[in-house]
């Protein structure tokens, strides 16, 4: 029986287990922080939790053109409010409740799990230490490391988890931050700014670059900037922070050019930092980046001959759903089953900001810079008849085409729940359909995926 030692319990390194104990490998999990990792315990699951609160807030506060009226006859606006100290009192209960259910579903499969920090002792030894100092050694015929990644800190503006926070710690807030600072637009900086803003924090949004949502689609994010400052949202664009400071019962964060901003609380979203120090990982053969990252291919192989790595560590592409499928490659291909290359291209993501920005393969970016010959349509949500109907204004549906084939390469979607619209392009772009077989494709009337078959058929007319 081979045995598989996996370092690390998050998204890469459960799913990991789980084919290898289908398999018939012999498992060992050595996880340091609780089954599920930083998605289940402090991101992902805590953060779309937190958020799925937000939306209803956001949907009380612009129902009023709908009809909609709450008790004396005043629109929505200003008659809801959150209790945080329940929502994170949910959040954490769930986030719980989600990894003891992994550790459940792993002890059915036949898994061990250690509870304990796990480190490498040449290619084919794990040392485990469990936190009353017991230590173990594991024997493997492969191993995997997926220990994830963890905030990075800023000298000048280390977090305290009181006022001072980073994505980590917000969820130990019992009271809505009355002005809240996020540093960061990025992904996480501008979830949280858009999760917040609707909670009914004042928000101040600093952003180092031209606009918020950098890494992404242009026009989904010039959307997004929009929609933040008309609900209120201060967005500070090419302001670069430099500190942040307790300052009696508040903080002051201070920019680049002087510039000092006064609120109740500061959240920090500037990066992570891959968690590979200590590990043994150089010392087994294990090639890191310049940046601390582990170097894999796309089998999740590094360069030390039957270790592999999954998961954000690897810094390929910062997902859950990359790390799972990233675990999984690595045991297909370390117990000999068959196995097909990660493809990025095929990967869809979600931005669960209001509204969403969903995206898959070619980017408007790569389209521009000339990487990729395509034809491209944008429909605004505006013109769909049941976006009209749910009152929604803002957003669009765009779609990415080969011109001489019509074979559909990629896709922004603008909306709300745009991380469930994107399926049907996930679903072209990986089978390779032509705009045509899309537009064949019936759609509900009236629904928001009628804009994607709407697309299509306005991407064969360009090509006629």
């Amino acid at each position: 029986m081979t045995r598989v030692v996996i370092v690390g319990g998050g998204p890469g390194g459960y799913e990991a287990a789980l084919v290898a104990a289908q398999l018939g490998a012999e498992v060992t999990v050595v996880d340091r922080d609780g089954l599920g990792g930083s998605a289940v315990l402090t991101d992902c699951v805590p953060s779309k939790t937190l958020i799925a609160t937000a939306e209803v807030m956001t949907l009380a506060a612009d129902s009023g053109e709908l009809g909609v009226r709450i008790a004396d006859g005043r629109p929505a606006a200003g008659l809801v409010s959150v209790d945080l100290g329940v929502v994170n009192d949910r959040v954490k209960r769930l986030a719980s409740a989600q990894s003891v259910d992994i550790q459940a579903r792993l002890e059915r499969e036949g898994v061990r799990v250690v509870r304990g920090l796990g480190r490498l002792d040449g290619p084919s030894t794990v040392v485990s230490e469990s936190s009353d100092g017991v230590t173990e050694t594991h024997a493997a015929d492969a191993i995997l490391v997926s220990t994830g990644a963890r905030p990075r800190i800023v000298a000048g503006a280390e977090p305290d988890g009181e006022r001072i926070l980073t994505w980590e710690q917000v969820y130990d807030l019992d009271h809505l931050p009355e002005r809240l600072i996020v540093v960061g637009s990025g992904v996480t900086g501008a979830e949280f700014a858009s999760a917040y803003n609707a909670l009914g924090s004042e928000v101040v949004l600093v952003s180092s670059r031209d606009r918020v949502l950098p890494g992404e689609d242009a026009d989904a994010a010039q959307v997004l900037e929009d929609v933040f400052r008309r609900r209120g949202m201060n967005v500070l664009g090419r302001s670069r922070a430099q500190a942040a400071e307790r300052v009696g019962d508040g903080v002051v964060v201070t920019l680049a050019d002087g510039t000092r901003i006064e609120g109740s609380h500061c959240l920090m979203a500037v990066g992570s930092l891959p968690n590979t120090e200590a590990l043994g990982l150089e010392e087994s053969g294990v090639t890191l980046t310049a940046s601390g990252y582990v170097e894999v291919d796309r089998v999740s192989r590094t360069s030390a001959r039957g270790v592999y790595a999954a998961g954000d560590v690897t810094g390929v592409l910062m997902l859950a759903s990359v790390a799972a499928m990233q675990g999984r490659l690595a045991m297909w291909h370390a117990l000999g089953d068959a196995v097909r290359p990660l493809d990025l291209t095929t990967v869809s993501s979600n931005v669960f900001t209001d509204p969403e920005i969903a995206t898959i393969g070619v980017t408007q970016a790569q389209a521009d810079a000339g990487d990729f010959d395509v034809q491209a349509i944008k429909l605004p949500l505006a013109t769909n008849a049941r976006a009209k109907m749910q009152g929604l204004t803002d957003g669009f549906v765009k779609l990415f085409c080969r011109p001489g084939t019509g074979i559909i390469v990629g896709g922004v979607v603008v909306a709300p729940k745009a991380s469930e619209l994107i399926f049907p392009i996930a679903l072209a772009v990986e089978h390779r359909l032509t705009v045509d077989q899309v537009a064949a494709s019936f759609t509900v009337y009236p629904s928001l995926t009628g804009s994607i078959a709407e697309a299509a058929r306005q991407l064969h007319h360009h090509e006629a």
